[in-house]
């Protein structure tokens, strides 16, 4: 008897040893958050058929819910407004007997944080790739356990960059005269090569090592924001990595589209749009895999989408974000994407999200914003969206030859805001000369230092929320066709040893210098001008070769006149042309030359050049 006794004990024993918990997903909540109930993932061993208590003032289990993987279990719990911050225990239980004790922590929210300030068109984005801007801590370049180690003979390899490093050059992203800081995904890509980017995310709740841990990212915020710097989080709520956890040991069957096999997306983003397509064509754009590293998320699987809703929620309370830049789009479930965006901004009225959507057709952006009347009674909450459709004009205006049609050179960029009427808010659109998957503007346009200028200009003065990508401001270059690795080189300066530091100007060229100047010279200027922030756009039909508008602030009066020319002669402006913004007696300085010019009757506009003019009354 005692025998038997001894063995059901030592059975019961195992049984219970067997339970483990070894994630949880998200880490910590905070309470007083809008967002109810929160779905608490638990992954480890055995712990399907389990139920969850919690003994808790303002916290209640609502439902336990078993996934068909059993080593997946997931709590709902009610978070009431009155429950208190502090530690709490989840009590997993089979039947009546609790098997395993699971401690959770709920926080104390900071103060005003329902409140923050996303960014707008008073703002000046600088977007950077970590892995390529700055190598602070050459310890971290290497986790065996990640594996891609670092060689920066490798264009598509890792190069050693890394949060340290971005905070370490604060300063100089300020100086510049940039308020915002857009990292491309810093969190985990564990993948055996190819994984400095971070868009194949494999821990969406862990900052790569190699770039640092969460609290480095935590305090980069908070240093950034001390030198007047928000924080943009890049997210990619549409695929994964195939180094994920999951891809071992998936939740649900149903968490992935096509789970057992390879299938690519069309990339046909028209079909979100379209009032024909055919529902395949649909399915494939939104169900294929981007690339068959990058496995394609179900995010009409509930469990899921409400994982990915609370991830992004997650790292704005946590890291103090400003706004979330959302990767592809296009190629979520239209339906959880506007739960998605909605949920975001019910929980930070202020906050600023901004979607890629890469078309240059603005019908495709103006779908997605809030605000927008769609033909199919689609509702979007997305404060904004990145101008491809502008980014595009831009381009192409500046390379084209003036003098061969209206809608042609800087006729392009004249006729182009006539489909600001499609934007319910077109100066929240994000305009940027390049980013991570567009060649390099200076290169696109044929490194000509005069036309790259005047694409600055435009950036800083057009009515939208700039951004500009590292290295435009010492004129990096790249190959016309697209090569991510070298439109993503390192940023001179950022590594022991290097030949050209920009952050100081050693071993740049003429050019280089004085382009950096110009930018820094034009940003800070931006951030004091009421008429370039908020003011209405006036613009006027091109002129042999001239494109002029007008930035007026309504409630100031403050007045901007911007005269961008490609004339490769001199061209002398009738003033009396812009007598409805201009009287006769009008003066102005020049942002660049300091001269005060008398705008009474005719201005002088040199070859090739752009001129900012700040209007006096």
């Amino acid at each position: 008897m005692k025998s038997l006794l001894l063995s059901l004990a030592l059975l019961a024993g195992t049984c219970a040893q067997a339970q483990s918990v070894d994630r949880v997903e998200p880490p910590f909540w905070w309470v007083g958050m809008k967002h109810r109930p929160l779905q608490v993932m638990l992954h480890g061993q055995r712990l399907g058929g389990l139920t969850a208590q919690v003994s808790a003032p303002g916290v209640s289990v609502k439902r336990t819910i078993a996934l068909p993987n059993p080593n997946y279990l997931v709590v709902e719990l009610d978070v009431a407004p009155n429950a208190k911050p502090g530690p709490i225990s989840l009590a997993l239980k089979r039947g009546h007997a609790t098997v395993l004790r699971q401690p959770y922590e709920l926080r104390a929210r900071a103060p005003g944080s329902a409140r923050r300030q996303g960014f707008g068109p008073a703002d000046a984005i600088y977007l950077v790739v970590p892995d390529r801007f700055a190598n602070g801590n050459p310890a971290n370049d290497n986790v065996e356990a990640l594996g891609d180690p670092v060689n920066r003979a490798d264009h598509g390899g890792r190069h050693g960059g890394d949060l340290q490093g971005i905070a370490q050059h604060l300063d100089y992203i300020a100086g510049l005269g940039f308020t915002q800081l857009w990292p491309t995904p810093v969190v985990e890509n564990k993948q055996a090569k190819y994984s400095y980017h971070g868009y194949s995310a494999t821990d969406l709740y862990r900052v790569d090592p190699r770039f640092g841990s969460n609290e480095d990212y935590r305090q980069l915020s908070e240093q950034a924001r001390a030198k007047g710097i928000g924080l943009i989080m890049d997210l990619v709520p549409n695929h994964i990595g195939s180094g994920h956890a999951w891809m071992q040991d998936m939740p649900a069957p149903d968490w992935l589209n096509h789970p057992d096999h390879y299938v690519e997306t069309n990339h046909r983003h028209v079909t979100v749009q379209d009032r024909y397509a055919a529902a395949s064509d649909k399915a494939g754009l939104t169900d294929g895999w981007f690339v068959p590293t990058m496995p394609d998320l179900n995010q009409r699987q509930p469990l899921l989408a409400t994982y990915l809703v609370q991830n992004a929620i997650w790292w704005i309370e946590y890291a103090g974000l400003t706004g979330i830049r959302a990767d592809t789009y296009p190629y979520s479930d239209k339906a959880f994407l506007a739960r998605w965006s909605g949920t975001i901004m019910a929980e930070y009225p202020n906050l600023s999200i901004v979607g890629e959507e890469m078309t240059d057709h603005p019908s495709m952006v103006a779908y997605w914003l809030r605000g927008h009347r769609n033909h199919d009674g689609y509702v979007s909450h997305m404060p904004s969206m990145m101008d491809f459709p502008l980014h595009g004009a831009l381009r192409q205006a500046l390379v084209e030859p003036e003098g061969q049609g209206y809608g042609i050179g800087l006729g392009r960029l004249y006729e182009a805001l006539v489909d600001d009427m499609q934007y319910p808010e077109p100066t929240r659109l994000v305009l940027f000369e390049g980013n991570h998957d567009t060649n390099r503007v200076f290169s696109a346009l044929g490194e000509d230092v005069a036309l790259n200028k005047l694409a600055l200009v435009y950036l800083a003065t057009i009515a939208r929320t700039p951004q500009m990508f590292y290295g435009s401001e010492i004129l990096m270059k790249s190959p016309i066709e697209r090569n991510d690795g070298i439109v993503r080189s390192d940023f001179p300066g950022g590594w022991a040893g290097d030949a050209v530091d920009a952050f100081t100007g050693q071993g740049l060229d003429d050019d280089q210098r004085a382009t950096q100047a110009f930018v820094k010279r034009l940003f800070n200027w931006r951030k004091t001008s009421a008429a370039v922030q908020r003011g209405r756009l006036t613009h006027y039909a091109p002129d042999r070769g001239t494109y002029t508008y007008f930035r007026t602030d309504e409630k100031t009066g403050a007045q901007v006149m911007v005269v961008l020319s490609k004339a490769t002669t001199e061209v002398r402006l009738d003033m009396r042309r812009f007598a409805e913004l201009l009287p006769s007696s009008a003066k102005g300085r020049e942002l660049f030359s300091g001269a005060t010019l008398d705008l009474g009757r005719e201005l002088v506009v040199s070859p090739r050049s752009a001129l900012v003019i700040d209007l006096t009354r």
